[in-house]
């Protein structure tokens, strides 16, 4: 008799690919929420089209999501064509929230192509209708054989402020230009101009996640500078998830040019070790694909490339944690299981002395009180020139 493993319905699976059954469950666990990567979904709409799902490969899950975003789509040209601007702004965000959810977590198909494509699209459709208007920029980018040749960033600017500060942002390996919209909004509540692009690897980046991917953010910082209604001189950067890694990097680099850095969530070091590069494949905070999405990020073809070429990110092999850095925050979850505590722990004991807060639960820490304490560590230092952590 052939016994049949059972798994329990639940979305707490560490070590393994999560079932469609526990996927679900742990799609309505963040639904419940509203925190990322269901942030932006209609809570009853949500679950309906959660039941829907017969599968996670690509085809059926781009199925369900895509056709969802076309609707809400549809809905959003009426509005617009009518003149009623802000449900055609609402439409849009939504149809954006479904197609996000399409391509996620990355666009390795061609369905999840088209559902990031139109994602950006239906983004960028409901941002020129907000009262502090997202500006699509794209400028050219010297790109090395096989790389892009232009680079995409959203500007955003707050009302009533002359030359106001500028924090540029970036996610993870998942979380793109498109889904930085709450962080966004609180620096434009505190006065602050904000660029959302994608993290090196992601979305429309010209770049793979190669050990010198920095090199896509000067063009951006170099726009900030030139901007006469912006004080982009020295930005402040906020790098969330992976992209964390970055901000932290560019802080060691270009210390002159960056008034303050956040790591939140990112590695630095033992991140890209092979340990914890096989402990982390299948971590409970993850939906799904994590590895095919590093992956893709990294531009590796196979498990050998992906621990080789993460094992080149480590900045402690890059000899540069040493070095003095501009003012770092560095923010995690205390139970992250995606990206290893002990990172914020070695950045402490080099270099720059560093600013620390851990937060209660597992990737990024995420609570109520997570993003305001960021935005308000940024702020001080954006607004104040004060150099202390």
């Amino acid at each position: 008799m052939t016994t049949v493993e059972q798994h329990p319905v639940s979305g707490n699976v560490q070590g393994r690919p999560k079932t469609l059954a526990e996927a679900k469950q742990w799609m309505k666990d963040k639904l419940a929420a509203k925190v990322h990567p269901m942030n932006l979904i209609d809570p009853v709409e949500g679950l309906r089209l959660i039941d829907q799902l017969e599968g996670l490969d690509a085809e059926a899950w781009a199925a369900v999501w895509g056709r969802a975003g076309d609707e809400a789509r549809h809905r959003a040209d009426q509005a617009r064509d009518s003149g009623d601007r802000s449900a055609a702004a609402a439409a849009y965000m939504a149809a954006s929230g479904y197609y996000f959810m399409g391509r996620f977590p990355c666009p390795n198909h061609p369905a999840k192509e088209r559902c990031a494509q139109a994602e950006r699209e239906t983004y960028v459709a409901a941002g020129a209708l907000w009262p502090n208007p997202v500006q699509r920029v794209t400028l050219p980018f010297d790109g090395r054989e096989g790389e892009g040749r232009e680079i995409v960033f959203l500007v955003r600017r707050p009302a009533g402020v002359a030359r106001p500060p500028v924090v540029l942002m970036w996610g993870g390996v998942d979380a793109w230009k498109e889904q930085m919209t709450a962080a966004c909004n609180a620096f434009l509540a505190a006065g602050i101009a904000t660029i959302a692009m994608d993290n090196a690897g992601t979305g429309e980046s010209p770049v793979r996640g190669v050990q010198d991917a920095e090199r896509q953010f000067y063009p951006v910082m170099g726009w900030a500078a030139a901007q006469e209604d912006l004080r982009g001189d020295r930005l402040g950067l906020l790098g969330r998830s992976f992209g964390g890694y970055w901000a932290t990097k560019l802080a060691h680099l270009l210390p002159e040019r960056v008034t303050a850095a956040v790591n939140w969530g990112g590695g630095a070091h033992h991140m890209f070790q092979p340990e914890w590069v096989e402990a982390s494949r299948y971590p409970d905070s993850y939906l799904m694909e994590l590895v095919e999405t590093r992956c893709r990020m990294l531009g590796a073809r196979d498990d050998a490339e992906y621990l080789a070429f993460f094992k080149r990110l480590s900045l402690v092999d890059q000899g540069l944690l040493d070095q003095p850095s501009a003012p770092l925050l560095l923010v995690n979850g205390k139970e992250d299981r995606q990206c290893p505590i002990a990172d914020i722990h070695l950045l402490t004991e080099h270099g720059s002395p560093k600013a620390v807060r851990f937060f209660p639960g597992g990737h990024m820490g995420n609570t109520p009180q997570t993003l305001p304490t960021i935005v308000t560590w940024l702020h001080g230092h954006l607004t104040s020139g004060s150099e202390a952590a």
